[in-house]
């Protein structure tokens, strides 16, 4: 979870400079999807074991559109390369996290 927030400070930082077009769709869409997995992480830990799982899900659902929204923002320029590659690569690191999370609990 540390990490995920680590991610969305990086992404906070990156918002205010996409251009004002972006900012206010794909960049509004992109911080939803970051409070949204973070919500669900979050929840999730607070959690009994059995219910743990319909909130990693959740979590790794919208991790996947996050990772998209981040994708298509790079593709339409309105994120650069540095950026979209250093957020991308930390964002896969989370999705390997809640992988791991998800297998041990259905173990």
């Amino acid at each position: 979870m540390q990490s995920l927030i680590a991610v969305y400070k990086l992404w906070h930082e990156t918002l205010p400079n996409l251009p004002k077009t972006q900012r206010y769709t794909i960049g509004s869409k992109i911080d939803t999807c970051f409070i949204q997995t973070i919500e669900a992480t979050v929840t999730a830990s607070t959690l009994t074991k059995q219910e743990k799982l319909p909130h990693l899900e959740r979590a790794a659902s919208r991790l996947d559109l996050l990772k998209f929204f981040l994708y298509l923002a790079w593709e339409i320029k309105a994120l650069d390369t540095k950026k979209y590659v250093l957020l991308s690569e930390k964002l896969d690191e989370i999705g390997r996290q809640l992988g791991g999370w998800k297998k041990q609990l259905q173990k």
